[in-house]
């Protein structure tokens, strides 16, 4: 199992967020869910970043919103960095 950990700016994001978005909330419990027991699952969509933030991954809460996260396999640590519109990144 993989640990999630929030990064200080992603819970102050996430707030903000979910102000706006309240109705995405089951759906990003769902989300965090598969990423402790199975990140690599297809409906997650992971995929690697890339220019700047080639460092980075995003699994998607739906066709419109998405986290950016730092994955870190070897210490089976995930990372949430942000969460928003795809036209962040």
């Amino acid at each position: 199992m993989y640990e999630v950990r929030l990064s200080k700016t992603y819970k102050k994001k996430a707030v903000k967020f979910f102000k706006k978005h309240p109705n995405l909330y089951d759906q990003y419990s769902k989300v965090l869910q598969l990423l402790q027991t199975n990140p690599h699952h297809p409906s997650l969509r992971l995929h690697k970043l890339k220019g700047d933030l080639s460092e980075y991954h995003s699994v998607s809460l739906n066709m419109k919103y998405r986290i950016l996260l730092d994955f870190i396999i070897k210490e089976d640590v995930i990372i949430l960095i942000d969460i928003g519109g795809h036209e962040l990144y």
